[in-house]
């Protein structure tokens, strides 16, 4: 899902670091239940393997919430977050619920189903008529995804904790980032990241949904290369994006 970052930010002479959650991608699959704490704890190990004391911490929806864990856990290591179409607030009851009932729907039917579904949220309407190619890459990102893994990560989503007034004693420089036509994580959601973070930048992509860094990769990089250039004045560590 970080394949035009990787090309873009590769190409500017930094280091970009796109590693598969557990349960996603190439990465091992763990049944049950896979909390944020754990997504947060294997980025931390995967830092450690790599011999990386501080980075540039980004990610999408999920991996947003995973950035906000990591910060909870191990702030020291990180020197700048990227929040992009994400949320602070807890799960509410409704929601836990619509969660645990989407994880055994995708261990009962598999994943074809629901991509197709939601593939018209994850994004706009307009992409999949004019960039078919990106639909179709997302639409595969979707249904390669073993059922067990999303079905863990949807558990342990049901389960976060309540990020929003850690936002208020974040001390490293923040970009919130969202698609203006996303309806999963609306504006206001960014907005409301963006007012909570002492020193954040909000860039709202136009023409694009849930995945704006796929949808419209000209302005999302733009964005994200001007908050890493603030971010210069020192040695500029590695960007590692814990993905969606």
């Amino acid at each position: 899902m970080w394949r035009p970052q990787i090309a873009h930010f590769s190409r500017a002479g930094r280091r970009v670091i796109t590693p598969d959650l557990r349960g996603y991608g190439e990465s091992s699959v763990v049944p049950g239940t896979t909390p944020l704490e754990t997504f947060a704890r294997d980025i931390a190990g995967l830092l450690d393997h790599l011999g990386i004391e501080r980075c540039v911490l980004g990610g999408l929806s999920m991996g947003g919430q995973i950035v906000m864990e990591c910060y909870r856990l191990f702030p020291e290591r990180i020197s700048g977050v990227v929040l992009a179409d994400t949320f602070a607030a807890p799960e509410t009851d409704e929601g836990k619920a619509g969660r645990r009932a989407m994880a055994e729907r995708l261990l009962r039917e598999g994943m074809t189903g629901y991509a197709q579904e939601v593939l018209d949220k994850m994004i706009a309407p307009s992409t999949i008529a004019a960039r078919p190619e990106v639909a179709a890459h997302v639409l595969g990102m979707m249904t390669g995804t073993p059922p067990e893994g999303a079905a863990a990560a949807l558990r342990g989503r049901a389960e976060r904790p309540d990020y929003r007034e850690l936002l208020t004693r974040m001390s490293v420089p923040a970009l919130v980032v969202v698609g203006a036509e996303d309806v999963y994580t609306p504006v206001s959601d960014a907005q409301d990241l963006h007012r909570r973070i002492p020193n954040s930048t909000l860039a709202i992509i136009p023409e694009a949904a849930h995945m704006p860094n796929l949808e419209q990769e000209t302005d999302f990089n733009a964005a994200l290369s001007t908050f890493l250039t603030t971010l210069s004045a020192a040695p500029t560590p590695p960007t590692v994006s814990p993905a969606s």
